[in-house]
């Protein structure tokens, strides 16, 4: 795909972004639960829920490296290999800041703020997020 390409032609739409969204919402349910499941402590949960979000302040740095930096923290990936080192090692605590993380994404993806592309905070695969042009 060229770089010229319109973001309407890479970013979720019509059902597609709805299915996402509702697959995010499940996301956040999954990991809320199985969080409450393992005797997470609520605080911790409240203390941590929006920690991801600092990788926004990125964006003082330009539209690239705040995306780059967004989706680095927003991606699955982390959150994922945090759950499989707490799993192999039975850290309780890796496990339960796992499960924040996931839970973190989900609601973010829920509300429609998905990853990043390099031409804006606002441009995301799940669609542009924020005022309409």
């Amino acid at each position: 795909m060229s770089a010229a390409a319109p973001l309407a032609s890479i970013a979720a739409i019509g059902g597609m972004r709805n299915l996402l969204r509702l697959e995010s919402l499940a996301l956040l349910g999954l990991a809320a639960g199985l969080y409450r499941l393992v005797s997470g402590d609520v605080l911790l949960f409240a203390e941590l829920f929006l920690l991801p979000d600092v990788s926004i302040a990125f964006y003082l740095f330009g539209p690239r490296i705040g995306a780059a930096a967004y989706n680095i923290t927003h991606s699955m990936l982390g959150p994922s290999a945090l759950a499989a080192f707490a799993l192999v090692t039975g850290q309780h605590i890796a496990l339960m800041v796992s499960l924040i993380w996931f839970a973190h994404i989900g609601f973010d993806r829920a509300l429609g703020y998905g990853l990043k592309h390099a031409t804006g905070f606002s441009d995301t695969h799940l669609g542009r997020i924020g005022w309409k042009d």
